[in-house]
């Protein structure tokens, strides 16, 4: 037998949610608990709706402070107004409303942006160090690393010099590697191509081209 319509509810009419994850009858079950008079009998119901909660998201059962979060949730469906004993402090609703503090961006406008941010704060780290093969080690990978960077910028080629000057410049005339060798810019421009998307295409259709072809 259909119910009655004026029976129906419409989710236009109804609360809104305020953990949707749950769901509506999980809610009603909360609300019930709020309005139940007896201390007692309201602390049983707790109880069991954290049961229930639990067995609902068996994938937290591993995850530290578990029953806390799971108190802390019912005390939010219920807007604060359940009454009961938890074994867990309980969270103020003016902690949770708290926005939190924006976080600083690094407002940082690099002369030469291809090489990013990264590079200067390695540079930073290598003139701290104290002269030796390992920070003659770090100055000519920074180095390398500022070629390629360089080459990626849409550049098709650049003399070691220019990656040279760049670097004594950023690091305030503290490393200078002059008359030093870097990686030949083709092998940079090599690697790039052989990563390229439209190559490994390329070398996949090849693949399948072979693909059943007797070999003698």
């Amino acid at each position: 037998m259909n119910p009655p319509v004026e029976n129906l509810e419409y989710n236009t009419e109804r609360s809104k949610l305020i953990i949707p994850e749950y769901g509506r009858h999980f809610q009603k079950m909360v609300d019930y608990a709020v309005s139940i008079e007896d201390e007692e009998e309201r602390n049983r119901i707790a109880q069991a709706i954290i049961s229930v909660m639990g067995n609902i998201q068996p994938h937290l059962r591993d995850v530290p402070d578990f029953q806390h979060k799971l108190w802390d949730q019912l005390f939010i469906m219920s807007d604060f107004k359940l009454d009961v004993k938890s074994p867990f402090p309980i969270t103020s609703k003016e902690i949770l409303q708290q926005r939190p503090e924006p976080l600083g961006y690094p407002q940082n406008h690099p002369k030469y942006r291809f090489y990013g941010n990264n590079i200067k704060r390695m540079i930073d780290v290598a003139v701290k160090w104290e002269k030796g093969d390992m920070r003659d080690g770090l100055e000519y990978a920074i180095a390398n690393h500022m070629k390629k960077c360089y080459l990626n910028w849409n550049k098709d080629t650049v003399d070691d010099k220019a990656i040279f000057d760049h670097l004594y410049e950023l690091s305030d005339g503290q490393i200078d590697l002059t008359g030093e060798n870097l990686t030949d810019s083709g092998q940079f421009l090599k690697n790039k191509v052989s990563k390229s998307p439209r190559n490994s295409g390329k070398k996949n259709q090849r693949n399948n081209n072979n693909r059943g072809k007797k070999r003698y």
